[in-house]
């Protein structure tokens, strides 16, 4: 009799350094999911990228920048394992995820995208590790998977809206109420929903839905030939790897798990501290203050849209520059 094999996982987060104050309840909340899982080292390969790069934020010291760098290296290292990557020149989310995709997808079975604003949930792995097992039982190896997220803008959202979100209303600039897109909400509360789940709702989502914080893809799509393309330069990567998967592979199954919360603290009041130069009473304003970042923002918005237009030539960071 064929003896049962845990799916071997790879999770992979790039960390800003301005990111210091934020990244701790995503890298505990990893490690308890690994502790629930199986083996440290043997069923999770777990990779950050922590950029300390100057091109675009600016830290106000090079002491600050010392300390910041010192605090997100004590974090990893005293909770978890794998390989860390310091990277000195500019590195963005949709660089980091492609490369992440090609270097793993041929060391595990199931890639998940780490954000350093996010919360996992406890029994993350122990589900997906049943989720993969079922898929390919059903001759289903080419799949992608997110777990349920908070009230969104929008009802294009609501398949992937948690169960107790989804009837919430949408308050715009909202950071009180507890299902709000801006509310901060700790590990905690986030395990309190979690742990009253007695049965779990998994359902297939079509069209395909879901952003970037969580991602599950099954290593076979990225072995298939989807990835990021190199001209989502900088975000956007979420929605690019959508149209590359339908692209290349068709409408393959997504599955979610509609009543167990990964938290996507967005708008996390501590994200962007010590950079130099910003202005505003919100992550998003203050994000939005460098003009570089309206104009980034856009361009690679734009490419994601042309991707598959012939007649198209997409920006670049000379673009941006210039």
């Amino acid at each position: 009799m064929k003896s049962y094999m845990k799916t071997k996982f790879a999770i992979g987060c790039l960390v800003q350094w301005y990111e210091c104050d934020v990244v701790e309840d995503y890298i505990i909340s990893l490690k308890e999911a690994i502790e629930e899982y199986g083996t440290p080292r043997v069923d999770v390969e777990v990779h950050f990228a922590v950029s300390l790069s100057q091109k675009l934020e600016k830290c106000i010291s090079k002491e600050q920048l010392k300390i910041c760098r010192d605090k997100i290296h004590k974090l990893i290292h005293d909770n978890l394992y794998g390989t860390t990557e310091y990277k000195y020149k500019l590195h963005t989310i949709s660089q980091y995820r492609k490369e992440f995709n090609t270097n793993y997808s041929e060391q595990a079975d199931v890639l998940i995208w780490g954000e350093s604003d996010a919360i996992l949930p406890k029994n993350m792995f122990t589900i997906l590790d049943n989720l993969h097992q079922t898929s390919l039982q059903n001759n289903n190896p080419k799949y992608l998977a997110f777990f349920g997220t908070c009230k969104m803008w929008d009802d294009s959202w609501l398949p992937i809206e948690h169960n107790d979100f989804t009837n919430k209303p949408c308050i715009p600039n909202d950071y009180e109420n507890w299902w709000s897109l801006k509310y901060t909400m700790s590990r905690e509360e986030m395990n309190a929903i979690n742990d009253k789940v007695e049965e779990l709702d998994v359902r297939v989502v079509s069209p395909h839905k879901f952003n970037g914080c969580g991602l599950v893809i099954s290593s076979e799509v990225i072995r298939a030939g989807v990835n990021i393309p190199s001209s989502v330069f900088f975000v956007h990567e979420d929605t690019a790897f959508m149209w590359m998967t339908n692209k290349v592979l068709g409408n393959i199954p997504q599955y979610v798990i509609k009543n167990i919360l990964l938290v996507h603290n967005r708008n996390h009041p501590e994200k962007r501290n010590y950079v130099e130069g910003e202005s505003g009473e919100t992550m998003n304003a203050l994000r939005r203050s460098n003009d570089w970042y309206v104009k980034a923002n856009k361009m690679s918005e734009q490419n994601y849209q042309n991707m598959f237009n012939p007649n198209y030539r997409p920006y670049t960071w000379e673009d941006v520059w210039k």
